[in-house]
């Protein structure tokens, strides 16, 4: 067997014995014993004897081994034309300092706090200053709009909020402030504060309960860190359900350590010294684990980049961002790269950028086409590697594992499961099926280190969502299958939550907002293949009946609300008016047919549907959406 095959066989036959050499990496205030629990699954407790911070490991001890000096930090805002560095002792110091302002206001371990930030230095040291005193961090996308932010206030309920001014676009400025405020107006639950960063392009106004952020973090006092259990959160992620509403991803401290720590050397192979670059969001789980945690708990480099590293003003920011600051690995979405393609096919901004530094370019978010696969191979000159994990798990499921064994690329497949993850694809019976035969793709339990270790006060959500269609599995929601040579094949969502330029949205939600329209019967939303975002929904909505309304205006209205309640991240921009959805006889609307019309693909008609001119019409709706997107 080679490198990857001998890693990947220990990492399955003797997980206890493989995390437990991987925990070596981490520095503990008391080293575990035990490395796994499996005695409440699906419950999965890592080091659970043992005692660490995860703010220590990601800075404190790069500053006590002699590394302060390296550089911690880059932040590049070509928005705000600022460029500025932080060595990890500053970073350090910075994020003391701010952890003592929260202390100060009331915060103590098992505390929740939200940060509603854009990419600013001081989101990252919002995250690190909670987990330096036992704090748990909720990281809002600072995209989302006042209802989806105060959703997630009544399900985590802060004792603070973080949060800044403003956000700054390519080609607008996006007040933060206001719609903190009207969030907090609609919750239930009401923080003790709010500590608003202010920002020159924008400032807000404060008023009771309000903090300046500045006049905050000076008069404090920094903090040292306060060890918690491995087994303690480190912080919730909201990712989108298809019913219920948001679900709180609970990551742990011990086992996310550990694994985010492995990780670089062994799936990006990058180093202590090295500079990282993911072109992300830190309200999205790569900007967790790939921006923020991963890269310092390592030693390395990070680039946070504020703006869309892509498109106008400056075409050519891709490759200047990676020339300037020398950065050797960069991880991206499919989508920025369909972008830069189309907008620069034959790669002449790239001109007059040295771009030798970069060493791998790894992409994920959404399936990566072999078109574009090849066209950033052949501009970029070096191994392009798609890979494939979800919020869910924090770190990826399957890649090449470039640190251990340099394995041949197959466009279209993330390559081979990552160790740690028993990957099988099953049938609808929980059988696994030959090579080269679609299915269910599922993830033996127990899960490794670093995965979610439940949905936030919600245990039998976390249950049901993850566990019950095919006991003793992880369910990913995803279909695909293995080939014969043992490369992973992810064909998309089996479910009804769709991927818009890799982030994942639920379609019913926007159906929700659909359905409040008062000249609206019923609707259905699908997603529609787009060369650019991988996916864009589109509504299909039934009128009231004897509701004459201007079809344009309504169309106008139900992608303001989808806008207004979800966010500009939905790319709400199509919704068609029909006759009639295509349903069962016992009502049930046919997302599945509708989806498989949208994405080119063959279906059968059931023999239960009332009328099979409806599924006529709606084809001929659907099916040119599907060949001009």
């Amino acid at each position: 067997m080679g490198s990857y095959e001998q890693t990947y066989r220990r990492s399955i036959d003797d997980p206890e014995g493989f995390w437990g050499e991987a925990a070596r990496l981490i520095d503990w205030t008391r080293k575990p014993t035990q490395v796994l629990d499996i005695s409440e699954l699906p419950f999965v407790h890592w080091f659970p004897d043992g005692e660490l911070n995860t703010c220590y490991n990601a800075l404190d001890r790069h500053v006590e081994a002699g590394r302060g000096e390296t550089m911690a930090l880059i932040y590049d805002s070509p928005v705000t034309q600022t460029i500025r560095r932080y060595m990890y002792v500053e970073l350090r110091d910075e994020t003391a300092r701010l952890a003592g302002a929260l202390r100060a206001l009331g915060v103590e371990k098992g505390d929740t706090v939200i940060i509603y930030m854009p990419m600013v230095p001081e989101a990252a040291m919002a995250m690190l200053a909670c987990a330096r005193i036992g704090a748990v961090h909720s990281v809002v996308f600072g995209g989302f709009a006042a209802p989806e932010l105060a959703a997630r206030i009544d399900d985590a309920k802060p004792k603070v909020v973080l949060s800044a001014s403003c956000g700054i676009e390519s080609t607008r400025i996006v007040a933060y402030k206001p719609l903190l405020d009207e969030a907090i107006r609609l919750a239930a639950h009401k923080p003790r504060h709010s500590i608003i960063l202010q920002r020159p392009q924008a400032t807000a106004v404060l008023h009771g309960t309000d903090q300046d952020w500045e006049e905050t973090v000076a008069a404090a006092s920094p903090v040292d860190c306060l060890p918690v259990k491995a087994t303690d959160p480190l912080y919730i992620l909201y990712t989108s359900g298809t019913t219920a509403g948001p679900k709180g991803v609970v990551r742990d401290n011990g086992g996310h350590a550990v694994a985010l720590a492995w990780s670089m050397p062994n799936i990006y192979d990058v180093r202590a010294g090295d500079v990282y670059w993911a072109a992300s969001d830190v309200g999205w789980v790569v900007g967790h684990s790939y921006i923020v945690y991963a890269p310092l708990l390592a030693g390395v480099t990070s680039v946070l980049y504020e703006g869309k590293p892509v498109g106008t003003p400056d075409p050519g920011a891709f490759w200047r961002v990676i020339a300037e600051h020398k950065v050797n690995t960069l991880f991206c979405a499919p989508t920025a790269l369909r972008v830069i393609k189309k907008e620069d096919p034959k790669g002449k901004y790239k001109q007059g950028h040295d771009t030798s530094c970069l060493r791998a370019l790894f992409l994920a978010g959404e399936r990566l086409d072999p078109t574009t696969y090849e066209w950033a191979r052949d501009v970029l000159s070096v191994p392009v590697i798609d890979h494939w994990w979800q919020t869910e798990t924090g770190w990826p499921i399957a890649a090449l594992s470039l640190g251990i064994e340099a394995k041949a690329v197959k466009p279209g497949s993330p390559t081979h499961p990552v160790p740690g993850y028993d990957v099988v694809v099953v049938d609808e019976s929980s059988n696994p099926v030959p090579a080269g035969v679609q299915g269910e793709i599922v993830i033996r339990q127990p899960l490794p280190p670093g995965a979610l270790t439940t949905l936030y006060n919600a245990d039998e959500r976390f249950r049901d969502s993850y566990f019950t269609c095919h006991p003793g599995f992880y369910r990913t929601g995803d279909g695909g299958y293995f080939d014969e040579d043992g490369y992973i094949w992810v064909m998309g969502r089996i479910d009804d939550v769709i991927n818009v330029a890799g982030h994942r949205l639920s379609t019913g939600a926007m159906e929700e907002i659909l359905a409040q329209h008062p000249a609206v019967a019923e609707c259905a939303v699908i997603g529609v293949v787009n060369s650019v975002k991988g996916q864009v929904p589109m509504g299909l909505v039934v009128l009231k009946a004897g509701v004459e309304v201007d079809p344009q205006q309504l169309r106008s209205e139900l992608i303001l609300g989808v806008r207004k309640n979800i966010g500009a991240i939905a790319s709400f921009h199509d919704v068609e008016v029909v006759a009639k959805l295509p349903k069962t006889r016992s009502g049930k609307i046919l997302r599945a047919t509708m989806r498989a019309i949208a994405d080119g693909r063959e279906y059968t008609v059931p023999g239960t549907i009332e009328d099979a001119t409806v599924l006529e019409g709606i084809t001929e709706v659907i099916a040119p959406k599907a060949r001009t997107s």
